[in-house]
């Protein structure tokens, strides 16, 4: 019986132009741009055609902690050390305008899938929302008792999840402000958390070594992976959400199958802890950034329709830990072409 091929994710390019660790790591949403934020306090916006030059946008006064493209791809916000929250336009000028967002250094941005939202998150221990237009702010979100690394809107913008350095993941009510769930599991910070597509689960990344997916409408663990020998820093699901990618201390990339709940890949490019990583919205592209000051771009290569089918004719052990999706994980057959060819965009 012949089985489809997986192909193992390939290092498509390299980018160097940083001066000190990148911290962050966004693609657009047409794949033509990817964007990053480092520690040497500017943004870099690469372009994924070959010979076209990088852009190095100076604005913020420190440390640059954060980057996320607009669902449009028409404006890119990033938060700081100094404090604020700059809002970009991705061309040739990069212009931006700032606004002091919180008290201490800002983690987190994201924008809504509307686009009419952004939420922050940082040291002062606050989740604010903001309207992007006129950057006006419009609630603060105040349960947390240590800095907030991470927060992000769900897919339909009604939920937002935080994660935080008191350990906890907190699951918020964007109409009601209120906290309606806190996931308290984790043995140590929790740097990342990001939403499925499907919006019914998250998963969060731990300086515990862990990730654990829950599900937020039953608010129980549905799967925990011990796969990297030191803290885990960022992740990302895949658009078929049948994939979930972690960057880590170990300096390594892990891609997890959800589905079979198992460590499918291992991949070592960065020299030193890799600190961020990010699919592209289509999910033939991921993004990771590190201590190396370098933004690797990689072709993912595997097609999820015919890896299901591998799937049920292969027979797999696995160590990792995977509890039960059960019904909360949709298996999704995708119908994405994973269209790689970097000349053809």
């Amino acid at each position: 019986m012949a089985f489809p091929c997986l192909e193992d994710p390939t290092l498509e390019r390299n980018f160097k132009g940083h001066r000190d660790a990148v911290t962050s790591v966004d693609f657009s949403l047409n794949k033509k741009q990817l964007v990053s934020g480092s520690m040497d306090s500017c943004l870099m916006i690469w372009s994924m055609k070959p010979q076209m030059r990088a852009y190095r946008f100076v604005g913020h006064k420190d440390a640059v902690m954060c980057v996320n493209f607009s669902p449009s791809g028409h404006l890119i916000a990033s938060g700081s050390r100094d404090k604020t929250v700059r809002l970009w336009v991705p061309s040739v000028k990069g212009e931006s305008t700032a606004f002091k967002a919180h008290t201490a250094t800002v983690r987190s941005v994201h924008f809504s899938n509307d686009g009419q939202s952004l939420v922050t998150a940082s040291d002062d221990k606050t989740v604010k929302v903001w309207a992007v237009h006129r950057q006006k702010f419009l609630f603060s979100l105040n349960q947390h008792i240590n800095w907030v690394r991470c927060a992000k809107f769900s897919p339909d913008g009604r939920l937002i999840v935080s994660s935080s350095d008191d350990k906890t993941v907190k699951l918020w009510d964007k109409a009601s402000r209120e906290c309606i769930h806190s996931f308290c599991e984790h043995g140590g910070f929790v740097p990342h958390v990001d939403f499925h597509p499907s919006g019914t689960s998250i998963a969060s990344a731990g300086t515990d070594n862990t990730v654990k997916v829950w599900d937020v409408r039953m608010n129980r663990l549905l799967q925990h992976y011990q796969v990297h020998s030191a803290s885990v820093n960022c992740l990302s699901f895949h658009s078929s959400g049948n994939y979930l990618i972690t960057a880590s201390n170990d300096s390594t990339l892990k891609i997890l199958d959800l589905l079979e709940g198992r460590l499918l890949y291992t991949l070592h490019g960065h020299q030193g802890p890799a600190t961020c990583v990010s699919f592209s919205r289509a999910g033939d592209f991921f993004a990771s950034g590190g201590f190396d000051e370098q933004v690797m771009v990689w072709k993912t290569n595997f097609d999820a329709a015919d890896y299901g089918d591998t799937l049920k004719a292969q027979k797999y052990t696995t160590n990792v830990n995977g509890l039960d999706y059960g019904s909360s994980l949709k298996t999704q057959k995708s119908s994405m072409h994973m269209n790689g060819n970097f000349n053809s965009m």
